[in-house]
């Protein structure tokens, strides 16, 4: 349903849809793309809907809520469910025009959820399964409502992130027309599920499966307590969409990837939860499929559909690949760009690696670059092992995406302020992806498990409370977001902190510094708003050494001792005099008793940004439509 994001197939239901064709005799399965149904039937009512639109409901207002309260119109049969309050909660959050959309398309949203309802009962299936993630939630809910109002022989089931845990149980409690709710993975029960009802078989041993008693009670069996083996983790089957796509109003708005998935779980996360993750919900145990597995898997999909952008869905990438997988994709003479999520502290030439086998975009969890607040994450970096990540990322030509975050118990205002301060000398590197936000406490996190932490007055988040007709105490099991009173810095921080992001972000596609090391010397090149000098010279031995040094973050006493080791005469104080110096001309980054030079390798990484063609000719006319001016052209 929408808002599921229309440039890629879902995961979900291409693997159940190969777990009922080849794991059920007899039965076999199909996949309505409503969210790309949802775009030819909205750019039909209005011929002001664009991509653009569409991305802030499916991604964008997550936070918000937008996406999932335009179809609570829908799930409570009124069309002007909730505006005022709607209205009221967004003012100042987003502008009139957009308010305005929402409004109109949670009138018209009832229309959409009738169709498709007529559409599904006249296949004339047993069973309909609705997969609900972020804000697909209203959309499912609606849809399996009106299913069973006009053929209430079909069966009804829901299942997805949406409907991890108690998400789950609440679902099915709270709204009678899902006949199912499937919770955790489902290879296993969902297939077992459709036997099960194909046969007149006991749902007893549908193993996290929550159904209906025969008072119409709900009950829910057991989950599991052992996650599926990675050989067990069926490689999806997106036959249809492609084409569905193709015939779309949406194929001139996006160009399809494809979705692969070669791990579940987090191996960081196994030893230490990040804080405020609540990813992976039920299971954070690491899996991973065989490389050779996955290989066959990736080319196979790539084969079959000539698609080669790939988003890869791990939460973080098994280190293993890097030697296993990688290289195969390297030797395959696939041109592949993939987008995978990394841990930041890989190094320059494990980064080479995944660039060359074409991982274009990577996202490794930076979130701070303050060791502190990172601690207070448990994130197991520092803010100079995220600096070099952005640095060596970007002497690799990966495009780096991260967001950065606050509002963490026991952080301070020196803890932003000190970096806030050197965040000019950084335009050259990604920025991240917008402003600074503070974090929302999910559940399955740290903070949601353990009130001690920090957290322990928690509402559901603004959005459920006017989107749904629930008791609170129902809209708490229901929901993954919740709302807290702030903790940590205070507002001037952060402003002062998305200023100097929002500098950064506008000044980085024409900032640059670079460092060429020519054995007895080293050359820079910057071109930053905040630095005034655009070349630079190390031509004393020990400068020179140090700056090789601090390739890699060091301290001033760790960097003091390896110096003298090479050069007996150094000194600590007079390094810490060059570090400082090195600070004011934005050559190092500082934090936490660290130190990191900033510059790349000069090889002509500015070619290897994504914006550098666009820029360029933005350049080039800028500078030649004076010429022509001045020759009467």
């Amino acid at each position: 349903m929408p808002w599921a994001p229309i440039d890629l197939p879902s995961l979900a239901l291409g693997i159940l849809k190969r777990s009922i064709d080849e794991g059920v005799p007899g039965a076999h399965a199909d996949v309505l793309h409503a969210n790309i149904d949802y775009v030819d039937w909205i750019t039909e009512q209005r011929d002001d809907f664009s991509l653009a639109d569409y991305e802030y409901y499916s991604l964008a207002s997550y936070f918000l809520g937008c996406g999932d309260w335009v179809f609570s119109s829908a799930l409570y049969d009124d069309d002007t469910w909730r505006v005022a309050e709607f209205a009221d909660a967004m003012g100042g959050k987003i502008g009139a025009r957009r308010l305005e959309t929402t409004v109109e398309l949670h009138a018209s949203a009832t229309a959409f959820i009738r169709n498709i309802a007529e559409r599904i009962v006249a296949a004339e299936p047993d069973v309909v399964g609705f997969t609900s993630t972020f804000q697909q939630n209203t959309a499912a809910l609606a849809a399996a409502k009106y299913v069973k109002r006009l053929n209430p022989a079909i069966k009804t089931v829901m299942g997805g992130a949406n409907c991890d845990g108690k998400q789950g149980e609440a679902v099915h409690r709270n709204f009678p027309f899902v006949d199912y709710v499937v919770r955790g993975e489902g290879e296993e029960s969902f297939p077992a599920l459709v036997a099960a009802l194909r046969d007149g078989s006991d749902l007893d041993a549908v193993t996290g499966l929550c159904r209906r008693d025969a008072g119409g009670g709900s009950h829910a069996n057991p989950m599991s307590t052992r996650p599926l083996p990675p050989a067990a983790i069926l490689p999806p089957d997106y036959t249809g969409y492609f084409e569905r796509l193709a015939a779309s109003a949406a194929h001139a708005w996006v160009e399809p990837k494809l979705v692969v998935e070669g791990a579940r779980g987090c191996w960081w996360g196994e030893k230490h939860h990040c804080t405020f993750c609540g990813l992976n919900g039920s299971f954070m145990q690491f899996r991973s499929k065989s490389p050779t597995v996955f290989f066959e898997e990736i080319v196979g999909l790539a084969a079959r559909h000539r698609v080669l952008d790939m988003y890869v869905v791990d939460n973080i990438l098994d280190m293993g690949y890097v030697k296993s997988l990688l290289p195969r994709i390297i030797d395959s003479g696939y041109d592949l760009r993939l987008h995978y999520e990394i841990k930041a502290n890989m190094r320059s030439g494990q980064l080479q690696t995944l660039a060359d086998a074409g991982l274009i975009y990577v996202q490794p969890g930076i979130e701070s670059l303050s060791s502190k607040v990172l601690g207070l994450m448990d994130k197991g970096v520092t803010g100079c092992q995220n600096v070099r990540m952005l640095r060596d990322g970007a002497a690799a030509g990966l495009s780096v995406a991260w967001n950065y975050l606050h509002g963490f118990p026991g952080e301070e205002a020196a803890d932003y302020d000190g970096i806030t301060c050197q965040l000019p000398a950084l335009e050259h590197l990604n920025p991240p992806v917008d402003q600074s936000a503070r974090i929302a406490i999910e559940r399955f996190s740290p903070y949601f498990n353990n009130p001690g932490m920090g957290f322990s007055d928690l509402r559901p988040a603004e959005p459920y409370r006017i989107t749904y007709d629930l008791p609170e105490a129902e809209m708490f099991d229901l929901a993954y977001v919740f709302d807290v009173p702030p903790r940590g810095v205070g507002d001037d921080v952060v402003r002062r902190l998305n200023d100097a992001l929002t500098a950064w972000k506008g000044a980085f596609a024409t900032s640059r510094l670079t460092h060429c090391d020519l054995g007895d010397r080293i050359v820079l090149v910057s071109r930053r708003r905040g630095f005034d000098w655009r070349t630079l010279e190390l031509t004393d031995p020990v400068d020179v050494a140090l700056f090789r040094l601090l390739d890699q973050p060091h301290t001033l006493v760790a960097a003091a001792r390896k110096l003298r080791e090479e050069h007996p005469g150094s000194d600590a104080g007079t390094i810490e005099t060059t570090l400082s110096r090195w600070r004011e001309l934005g050559l190092v980054f500082a934090d936490g008793g660290q130190y990191v030079h900033v510059a790349p390798p000069a090889v002509n990484e500015e070619l290897l940004r994504l914006d550098h063609m666009r820029r360029t000719e933005a350049e080039d006319a800028a500078e030649t439509e004076p010429a022509l001016q001045s020759t009467g052209v």
